[in-house]
């Protein structure tokens, strides 16, 4: 599997940087569809998006970076070094709903209106974006015989076979789940009116696909024992509930 796609004036451009170029932009497409459900300014949203955008990358890098001290502790020049991945998408996400925020305040907006508008973008980047694992060959799941992965297409039980051992396409399952949640997403926002309802179902439905996936995973990171992925979906998922709970079946509503 070969992760450079070409070269650009002497530079390689590698796929893990296309596809998530790629993921950004059909998000920001996307995104025009969902500001006219939403009825809010997607101008304002491409104002937002400027601003999350590199918040997300610099998050998701540094997220990364925290759970690796031992080895960026001694090799700092490479916390700088994102072609080859190391891109941890829940700071990416937390980093960016912070910048939202945070401009949504000061330009006096409803922030959790433009997060709805956000959410089925969101999710579909990180489907697209995961296929970069796949040419970097990592983020993949445990050992699996030819008898499992030969029910996949042939390009991915070559991209899963990896000095002759193949391994769980991982990547696959949370794209394929990614997919589904961002349809959910769509079919939703055209129903649901209550603010911040669309943007709390992608918190809980990406949770529970990344509690599970992650379980496969051979390169999570670590808190102890503990898989941080695993810990951040089980706190995503009860924040979901929190919030169905008071929206929905409190009286008074504090959100």
């Amino acid at each position: 599997m070969n992760p450079e796609a070409f070269n650009l004036f002497g530079i390689p451009i590698r796929w893990y940087g296309i596809l998530i170029s790629c993921g950004m932009i059909l998000g920001i497409l996307l995104a025009s569809y969902t500001c006219k459900v939403k009825n809010i300014s997607y101008d304002m949203m491409m104002d937002i998006i400027l601003i999350a955008l590199p918040s997300a990358i610099v998050g998701a890098r540094l997220y990364y970076v925290l759970f690796n001290l031992d080895y960026y502790g001694k090799y700092p020049a490479e916390i700088i070094n994102i072609r080859q991945g190391g891109l941890a998408i829940h700071g990416g996400v937390l980093f960016a709903l912070l910048a939202g925020f945070l401009y949504a305040r000061k330009k006096k907006i409803k922030f959790l209106s433009y997060a709805d508008a956000a959410a089925p973008s969101i999710i579909l980047a990180q489907a697209v974006g995961r296929w970069g694992n796949f040419f970097n060959q990592e983020a993949h799941g445990g050992e699996v015989s030819y008898e499992f992965i030969k029910r996949f297409p042939e390009f991915i039980q070559k991209g899963m076979n990896i000095n002759g051992i193949y391994y769980h396409p991982t990547f696959l399952y949370e794209s394929l789940w990614n997919l589904l949640v961002s349809f959910i997403l769509i079919m939703l926002i055209k129903r649901v009116k209550k603010d911040g309802t669309i943007f709390f179902t992608y918190v809980g439905l990406y949770s529970i696909g990344r509690f599970f996936i992650e379980g496969l995973r051979t390169d999570s990171l670590m808190l102890g024992p503990i898989r941080v992925a695993q810990l951040v979906s089980i706190t995503g998922v009860v924040i979901s509930l929190l919030y169905i709970y008071f929206a929905y079946f409190r009286k008074k509503n504090i959100l």
